[in-house]
């Protein structure tokens, strides 16, 4: 409710929702995924200062807002780039532009936070060094290359991860499957340039040699799934029927006390599957998710995950103090964090709207630059 009052005072300021699209449910879904990542951060942080450990919560609610938020994610990435694909069927993809359109969308944000993160690592480190220069320096290259090959400590702080409460893990899984795009384009009936088919084989080397696990995969093809459900008319009547609400609700509900985690097998990822087509489908859980409110805070929602971990950092370590924090009562410590809701929504209000929406809005640009130079590098060529 915090979250929600706290952008209704920035919307038309800073954050204005989309006017357009099609799916305005996904829209107003992301900004609450977003949230609820950063509420099991929260409740990770309560522990983490009592114990030093950094682990899942004991609370199965707090797990699982962590843990859904996360697949709904993948879902969601799953749905709206295969989707893209299928509108595409007939007619040539623009693989550069949606190349320089997810670069875009991700790297400035993600610079600013690794920026974030660095600042962070010299303050606590600056009284010397623990590490050569190189190696900090290499260190430095893998966090800004999305942690893909790695996310070391830097300059002996141990934990350095827990800066950002981890959450950059997810990146390397969305580049991988936005460069493995080719492929399920060609699987459909699309012809890619073999350039783009080059780097599809090239991500599924470093995710070989790197060790990722394939079982995400799962999370990104229920979104593709749902890409076509939604091409019947039948199957998005009954999504928006209240049958269907009382499904969304009832099978969170029972995944949420069934399963401690949703990684136990494939039964939860299924329901959640479940929950996220009927959600793509036009569902709106009685409403809440066309609010314009909603679909504010879900264009926020990129920058409310990325960097909510390097706001409870700054609180619990500079504002507070570890100790001082480690001391709070637990009434005392959601207080902290009721009070941190409002300036995590603003700080990113800020972000979204200087950082995020410029870039975005310069898609077509860099787009034409990148032409208009390839071509003048053709033509002098002959």
């Amino acid at each position: 409710m915090i979250a929600l009052l706290s952008t209704n005072l920035i919307v038309n300021k800073l954050v204005a929702p989309s006017a357009h699209g099609r799916f305005v449910t996904i829209d107003g879904l992301r900004g609450y995924l977003a949230f609820f990542v950063f509420l099991h951060h929260s409740c990770i942080w309560y522990y983490y200062l009592q114990s030093g450990v950094w682990a899942l919560p004991p609370s199965r609610l707090f797990v699982h807002f962590g843990q859904i938020g996360v697949a709904l994610f993948f879902m969601i990435t799953g749905f709206l780039f295969f989707n893209k694909l299928l509108e595409s069927r007939g007619r040539k993809v623009d693989w550069l532009r949606l190349y320089i359109s997810r670069f875009l969308r991700l790297t400035p944000l993600y610079l600013f936070s690794m920026a974030l993160l660095f600042l962070i690592v010299w303050v606590l480190t600056r009284d010397g060094l623990v590490q050569p220069i190189d190696e900090i320096l290499i260190g430095g290259l893998k966090w800004i290359g999305f942690r893909v090959v790695g996310a070391p400590d830097l300059n002996g702080l141990l934990g350095t991860r827990y800066i950002s409460a981890g959450v950059t893990w997810t990146l390397p899984y969305e580049w991988f499957f936005y460069l493995f795009l080719p492929v399920i384009a060609l699987a459909i009936g699309l012809r890619p340039p073999f350039r783009y088919l080059f780097l599809a084989v090239l991500a599924v080397y470093v995710f070989e040699v790197y060790g990722y696990r394939y079982d995400f995969g799962w999370l990104f093809l229920g979104g593709m799934g749902a890409a076509f459900l939604v091409r019947y008319d039948r199957f998005n009547a009954f999504a928006v029927s209240r049958l269907a609400t009382c499904i969304i609700v009832g099978v969170i509900v029972f995944v949420v006390t069934r399963y401690p985690t949703i990684y136990v097998g494939f039964e939860p990822k299924l329901l959640l599957m479940i929950v996220f087509c009927l959600i793509a489908g036009g569902n709106s859980i009685f409403g809440l998710l066309k609010l314009k409110v909603s679909r504010a805070m879900g264009e926020m929602a990129y920058s409310i995950y990325l960097l909510h971990g390097i706001l409870l950092f700054v609180i619990f370590k500079f504002v507070l103090g570890s100790v001082s924090a480690s001391q709070l009562t637990f009434l005392q410590y959601w207080g902290v964090i009721v009070l941190a809701t409002p300036v995590l929504i603003f700080v990113c209000a800020l972000t979204f709207r200087f950082i995020e929406r410029p870039a975005m809005r310069s898609v077509d640009t860099l787009t034409g630059l990148i032409r208009a130079k390839k071509k003048n590098s053709l033509e002098s060529a002959r």
